[in-house]
C-alpha cells in the first residue's frame, strides 16, 4: 500500500456529521481548549527566563501562533477530516517527516499530562502547608487521573464552559485587585508602566527568545479547532477565521494577565515558589486570592492533566490499532466503558515516574519542542501547497507560512540545553523506530491520527 494513501484511507469522510457550529461556537471551544487562565501556571517560569519580559514574550509567540494559525487554517480546507499535523506534512512533504512531525506529536502527548501533575502536586502541597510532600500527591492524583479516565468519566461540553465562564469571573477580580493595587501605592520611576515591555537593567535578546520559546506553551491547543472541520458551517472560511481569533484572543487577554503582574511583582524580587509565582503575585494584592486563584489554577490543571492522560492513551490506541505498536496490548479496549485501558495506565506511569525526573520547567520546553516541529511542519506544508504548487501565486499565500515557519524554527533554536538534548534523544529513538517499522521508511506509513471515539 502507497504510504500516502493509508493515511486518506485512515480518514475517510464521515457523512454523517452535521455542520452546525459557527465562527463564535468554533472561538468559544478554542478559548476553552487553551484556557484563558493559561499564561498563569506558566509565569514563573517565564519571568526567571525573560528577566522580567514576560508581556513581549507573549505578543512574540502570538504572531507566531498567528502565521501558524493560518496554516492550520488554509491545510483543514485540504484534509477536512484529519486535522492533524502528521497528516498535513505526510501528505504535502513526505512520508517519513509526517512520521518524524507524528512522533514530536506523541511526546507532547505524553509530556503534557506529566507537566499537569507536577503543577498540582506542588500547589496541593502548599495549600497544606508542607504537612502531605509533594510526592505523595503526584500518586494522589496520577491514580485519580486513571481512575476516573478508566470509568470513562468525561467533562461535557457545558461544564467546559462553566469552567471557563468561572475562570472569565476570577481574571476580572485579579484585574479589579490589581488595578486597586498598582494605583494605591504611588511609583517614582517614570518608565513603571513600560517596564514590563522593557527594563534596560534586566534585558537580554538571548533571554527573551528563551523566553518566548516557553511562551508558546501558553497556545498549545489551538490546533484542535482543525479537527472540527466537518461539523462547520463554512468551513472553508470559519476554520482559519476561528484559528487566528482564538489565538488573537487569548494573546492580548494572557498579554494583560501577565503584565498586571510583573507591575506588582518586579522581576528583581524572588519567588517563594517559581511553578506558584501567580498565586503569590495576586496574593500581594489581596490576601484571599492566593487560595482562589490557586484553587483555580489546580481546576485547570487537573482538567487538563486528566484530558491529556486520555488523549495520549487514544493515541497510542491509534498506532495500536493500525499495528505500529503490539496490537495486543495498545490496540485494545475496555467492552464496557470502551476506553484503551492498558495505555491509560501505561501513560499513567510514565508520566509518574518523569515527573520524578523531569521540573515543571523542563517539560514545558520539551513539550515545546515537539509542538514547534508540528508547527514548522504545518507552515512547510501550506508553503508548498498554496504557493509552490499553485498555478497562480499570490504574495498572502507566501507571507503567512514562510513567517511562521522562520519564526517558530528561531523559537525552538532558543529552547534550552538540556531540552534540546532530550527532545533531540526522544526525536532519535522514534526514527530508529519508524525506520526499522517501515523497512527504511519504505513500507506502510505509521499512523499517528487520533481515531474517533467509539
Amino acid at each position: 500500500m502507497d504510504p500516502k494513501s493509508s493515511v486518506a484511507a485512515s480518514n475517510p469522510q464521515t457523512a454523517t456529521l452535521k455542520r452546525t457550529l459557527g465562527l463564535w461556537d468554533l472561538i468559544l471551544y478554542g478559548v476553552i481548549v487553551i484556557q484563558p487562565v493559561a499564561p498563569m501556571s506558566v509565569f514563573g517560569v517565564l519571568s526567571e527566563k525573560g528577566r522580567g519580559h514576560v508581556v513581549t514574550a507573549i505578543l512574540i509567540a502570538m504572531v507566531a501562533m498567528l502565521f501558524t494559525g493560518i496554516s492550520y487554517g488554509r491545510m483543514a480546507r485540504a484534509y477536512p477530516s484529519a486535522g492533524s499535523a502528521f497528516t498535513y506534512v505526510a501528505q504535502e512533504i513526505h512520508p517519513s517527516l509526517g512520521f518524524i512531525t507524528g512522533w514530536s506529536m506523541v511526546m507532547d502527548y505524553m509530556l503534557n499530562p506529566l507537566i499537569c501533575l507536577i503543577w498540582c502536586s506542588g500547589i496541593a502541597a502548599g495549600f497544606t502547608g508542607g504537612r502531605v510532600q509533594p510526592w505523595i500527591w503526584k500518586i494522589v492524583f496520577v491514580a485519580i487521573f486513571t481512575l476516573l479516565n478508566l470509568r470513562g468519566v468525561k467533562t461535557s461540553a457545558r461544564v467546559n464552559a462553566g469552567l471557563a465562564l468561572g475562570m472569565g469571573v476570577v481574571i476580572i477580580i485579579v484585574l479589579a485587585a490589581a488595578w486597586r493595587y498598582i494605583f494605591g501605592h504611588p511609583h517614582s520611576d517614570p518608565n513603571f508602566f513600560l517596564r514590563p515591555f522593557y527594563d534596560a537593567t534586566t534585558f537580554s535578546w538571548k533571554a527573551l527568545f528563551a523566553c518566548t520559546s516557553v511562551a508558546v506553551l501558553t497556545y498549545i491547543g489551538f490546533d484542535g479547532i482543525s479537527t472540527l472541520s466537518e461539523e462547520v458551517e463554512n468551513p472553508r472560511r470559519n476554520i482559519l477565521l476561528a484559528t487566528v481569533y482564538t489565538c488573537l484572543a487569548i494573546g492580548i487577554l494572557s498579554a494583560i494577565e501577565v503584565y498586571v503582574a510583573q507591575l506588582i511583582w518586579p522581576a528583581t524580587q524572588p519567588f517563594p515558589n517559581v511553578d506558584q509565582a501567580y498565586v503569590y503575585v495576586t496574593a500581594r494584592t489581596w490576601a484571599p486570592l492566593f487560595a482562589i486563584v490557586g484553587g483555580t489554577l489546580f481546576v485547570a490543571n487537573f482538567g487538563s492533566g486528566m484530558g491529556a492522560q486520555l488523549g495520549a492513551a487514544r493515541l497510542l490506541y491509534g498506532m495500536g490499532r493500525s499495528n505500529a505498536l503490539p496490537k495486543s496490548f495498545f490496540g485494545a479496549l475496555d467492552p464496557k466503558n470502551h476506553v484503551p485501558r492498558n495505555n491509560v495506565i501505561f501513560v499513567a506511569v510514565i508520566a509518574l515516574a518523569g515527573t520524578f525526573v523531569l521540573s515543571y520547567d523542563l517539560g514545558a520546553e520539551m513539550l515545546n519542542f515537539g509542538a514547534l516541529i508540528a508547527f514548522m511542519g504545518v507552515n512547510l506544508a501550506a508553503f508548498l501547497r498554496y504557493f509552490v504548487r499553485a498555478e497562480k501565486k499570490q504574495i498572502t499565500h507566501l507571507v503567512p507560512p514562510l513567517l511562521g515557519f522562520l519564526i517558530c524554527f528561531g523559537l525552538w533554536l532558543n529552547l534550552s540545553k538540556w531540552a534540546m538534548i532530550g527532545g533531540a534523544i526522544w526525536m532519535s529513538a522514534g526514527i530508529l523506530f519508524g525506520a526499522i517499522k517501515t523497512k527504511g521508511f519504505r513500507g506502510e506509513l505509521v499512523n499517528f491520527d487520533i481515531p474517533a471515539e467509539e
